[in-house]
């Protein structure tokens, strides 16, 4: 960060006073620039047996395979969030049920927040960021052709999960080789 997002004086990296971290300080008013982790939402929405999936049509991953999610939005839970992405990614209605995994992804300061969702109903079809969208049976997921690490663990965890019924939140990183 170059510039004060308060006045829009230059601002420099250093330690602030009482802090450990170097962050942009503003040069002429001394306003402190947080850069903080992005938040990602998104859901595993289930009808019957089948899971809602969706293919990426905008990078990074186009092609691939992806439960819906994507960046939180200001002004939103993050519950409101991952429908909203279900929306927007396959124009699928779910009903958001409980937060299902939680991952921190450092290399790229992001955080992960999947929820368990139920679909509303079958009526499933590609948003403006999917090529396509489809509700698969456990033999039918693409496991070589999943876009992210994140996606593949929450996919596992619900299997596993689906088998006895009881489903935990689960949490935790994922780093480097992994995607």
């Amino acid at each position: 960060m170059f510039f004060c997002n308060r006045c829009g004086a230059n601002a420099s990296q250093r330690i602030p006073e009482g802090d450990n971290r170097e962050r942009a300080v503003c040069d002429a008013c001394g306003t402190i620039q947080y850069l903080n982790p992005k938040i990602v939402v998104g859901c595993l929405p289930v009808w019957e047996d089948k899971i809602l999936l969706c293919k990426r049509a905008i990078e990074p991953r186009r092609g691939l395979w992806t439960l819906p999610g994507g960046f939180m939005e200001n002004g939103e839970t993050a519950a409101e969030g991952a429908a909203r992405e279900a929306m927007e990614e396959a124009n699928a209605r779910v009903e958001i049920t409980d937060l299902y995994t939680v991952y921190s992804i450092p290399h790229i300061s992001q955080v992960y927040m999947m929820f368990r969702a139920r679909l509303l109903d079958r009526d499933v079809s590609p948003g403006i960021e999917s090529l396509e969208v489809k509700l698969v049976t456990e033999d039918e997921i693409p496991w070589d052709e999943l876009a992210f690490t994140m996606a593949r663990r929450t996919l596992k965890h619900y299997l596993e999960d689906r088998k006895t019924g009881n489903f935990i939140t689960r949490f935790g990183d994922i780093v480097p080789p992994e995607r």
